[in-house]
This record gives C-alpha cells, sequence and structure tokens, in this order.
C-alpha cells in the first residue's frame, strides 16, 4: 500500500500545474472584454510593426452570452497593446455570416430571432467599433434572415456578401486570423 500511495504522490508531482482562468485579467486597451494572460514570448513583435488583420464569424453566441470570437477581437487588441504595439497600428475588421450575423443586429431585431432575448454583444460591438475595428454583414446572409441595414448595431456595415468583404479586406492587405 506504501508503495501505491509514494507512486501517487510522484506522479502527482510530475503533473503540470494549471493556473487556469485565475491568470487572465483585464487587458490595457479594452478593460471590461478581452481577457489576456501574461506570456514570456520567444517571438518578439518587430518595433513599428503594423497588423491588419480581418476575423471571420459565421457562428452565433449563445443566446445571452457573448459570442467568444466576438471577444476574440477585443483580446487580440488587448494582447499586443500589453506586448508594446501601439493602438493605431493594429487594423482590425469582422466579417460576419451565418448566425454571427445575428449578434450584430439591434435588440428589436434579435429579441425576433431569440424569444425577445437582448444582445448580450451590444457594449463589446460599441467598444469595439469605437476602437476603429470594422464589422461587416454578409448581405447574402442578411436577405435570406430578413435583416435590413436598419437592423444592424451602429458602427456595423452591410456587404454584399461575405466572400465580397474577405476579398476587398484582402486586397486592402488584412490577413485573415485562422482563429
Amino acid at each position: 500500500m506504501r508503495f501505491f500511495l509514494s507512486l501517487f504522490a510522484l506522479l502527482a508531482l510530475a503533473l503540470p500545474a494549471f493556473a487556469g482562468p485565475e491568470a487572465f485579467h483585464s487587458g490595457p486597451a479594452i478593460p471590461k472584454f478581452g481577457k489576456i494572460a501574461d506570456v514570456k514570448s520567444d517571438q518578439p513583435i518587430p518595433n513599428g510593426a503594423v497588423f491588419k488583420v480581418r476575423f471571420d464569424v459565421p457562428k452565433g453566441g449563445k443566446v445571452g452570452q457573448i459570442n467568444r470570437q466576438l471577444e476574440t477581437v477585443a483580446r487580440f487588441l488587448n494582447m499586443h497593446v500589453s506586448a508594446g504595439m501601439k493602438e493605431e497600428n493594429i487594423h482590425l475588421a469582422v466579417v460576419l455570416h451565418g448566425q454571427g450575423a445575428m449578434d450584430v443586429t439591434r435588440n428589436g431585431y434579435y429579441g425576433t430571432q431569440h424569444e425577445h432575448a437582448q444582445n448580450a454583444n451590444t457594449a463589446l460591438i460599441a467598444v469595439l467599433v469605437d476602437k476603429g475595428v470594422k464589422f461587416y454583414v454578409c448581405g447574402q446572409t442578411a436577405a435570406y434572415y430578413g435583416i435590413d441595414n436598419e437592423d444592424l448595431l451602429p458602427g456595423v456595415s452591410m456587404s454584399l456578401s461575405a466572400m465580397t468583404a474577405h476579398a476587398i479586406l484582402n486586397n486592402e492587405g488584412y490577413a485573415l486570423n485562422p482563429f
């Protein structure tokens, strides 16, 4: 029995310790959204780097919760500002289609699709728009779901399609974030 207890103790010591959610804290650019962890990175960000990054959001978040894909945009901004990049050197765009388009609609429309619920993403979108993030909704998705331009949150634009938005942003130098 002692052997097994000793073996168990050794195994427990050999397992890595996980910091978990406690390792994450508010970021400097958007303190209320997009928590980040401090990292000792071996890949330095070049001085004067300019990022132009676009995010593809095809999935909607759970009703009553912030869409995690949208919060990733805030996390991206917080991480890089925390790592020393200037905010003015970070240019972000979000292309939404499918159910993801619902998460950038005003409460009136959102509620008709989600049992009169309020859109939990409204405050996050407002902060991101204020930080200069561009939002584009797929017009083909909008036509399918009956989303009018007036149904979109302030600062969110309608594009002919998600494919069109990606093509234009790509031509403008925006790299696609794969996450």
